[in-house]
């Protein structure tokens, strides 16, 4: 959980507990070069579990009420959701587990969440079943908390990893690129629908940026369209626990539970860059700053600032 000792001005309590530890286990670390692969797999995996403590938390809720929530329960298992939803909200800002800009990008994601949800329930995109009293024409208001986790485990990670961008597009023209893609999600059900046209215009517009990313010691890269896929597929494969979970049914789960449809990974994958929009509009990308060495790359170590400069 630490970015090698830089930027620890923008750790909630948790990872400079963290990024302290790490830090006096490497000062008596031998200085092998298996021990320094062990150690930035072992924190590449701690930033990203620590990342998904939102949507793990959302999974682990929805599991445990599938298997083990009693049937005729005076509270509904809708509405158990959604206040077990609350309360692990309130409890991350509380504790300082997650800081109040994050929150910010958050409730934009359960907003613009929220208003997807009521329209595809509303010509049966999906379905939501069982009863409930915290729902709003239908749909459970857990639903939003969902859509809440994808920007939790987005605004983490661009403060976790440090992310700096090399040839990042304006941010005007990702914006443009994300209302296109948030319309084309209501406008398919009846007009042509554009969503290949638009994958076509994400590879164009962000073909050419790199992402670098700091794990310890070591700054790595990646094409920012393989990023957003990797992102994707991971959400794909929350989504088949979730509908397994009973959480939402798609048509072809109503009668009976089946893996969410591969090509579930093109809207995730659209879905990615209102994401990142949206978490970019507070974080502002920044680029790598010259004079460093990036793994796979040549050069001198950069120095680096902090994670993201916030825009407001």
């Amino acid at each position: 959980m630490t970015d090698g000792g830089h930027g620890g001005s923008e750790f909630t309590a948790v990872e400079r507990f963290i990024d302290d530890r790490a830090h006096r286990l490497l000062a008596r670390a031998p200085n092998s070069t298996p021990w320094k692969a062990l150690v930035e797999f072992l924190v590449f995996g701690l930033k990203q579990a620590w990342a998904c403590i939102f949507g793990a938390a959302m999974l682990a809720i929805l599991f445990a009420t599938r298997l083990w929530y009693p049937e005729g329960a005076w509270l509904a298992r809708n509405d158990f959701v959604t206040i077990a939803a609350v309360v692990v909200q309130v409890l991350m800002v509380a504790l300082r587990l997650e800081t109040l800009r994050e929150l910010r990008v958050i409730i934009l994601f359960h907003l613009v969440g929220t208003g997807m949800e009521l329209f595809k329930t509303s010509v049966g995109s999906w379905v939501y079943e069982g009863p409930g009293v915290l729902h709003l024409f239908g749909v459970p208001l857990y639903s939003g908390f969902m859509y809440a986790a994808v920007g939790s485990y987005m605004v983490r990670v661009f403060r976790l990893f440090d992310l700096r961008f090399d040839r990042y597009p304006p941010r005007w023209l990702t914006a443009l690129l994300a209302v296109l893609i948030y319309a084309n999600f209501f406008t398919h059900h009846y007009v042509w629908d554009f969503r290949w046209v638009l994958v076509a215009a994400v590879i164009l517009v962000f073909g050419a940026s790199v992402m670098h990313f700091r794990v310890f010691r070591l700054r790595l890269r990646m094409p920012l369209v393989v990023a957003f896929l990797l992102v994707a597929l991971f959400i794909w494969i929350a989504e088949n626990v979730a509908t397994w979970s009973n959480a939402w049914a798609y048509p072809n789960q109503v009668d009976g539970w089946q893996p969410v449809s591969i090509t579930k990974l093109v809207s995730w994958f659209l879905l990615m860059i209102i994401s990142v929009v949206l978490v970019t509009w507070v974080y502002k990308p920044r680029p790598l700053e010259t004079g460093g060495v990036v793994a796979g790359g040549s050069g001198p170590v950069p120095t680096p600032g902090p994670a993201v400069e916030p825009t407001g």
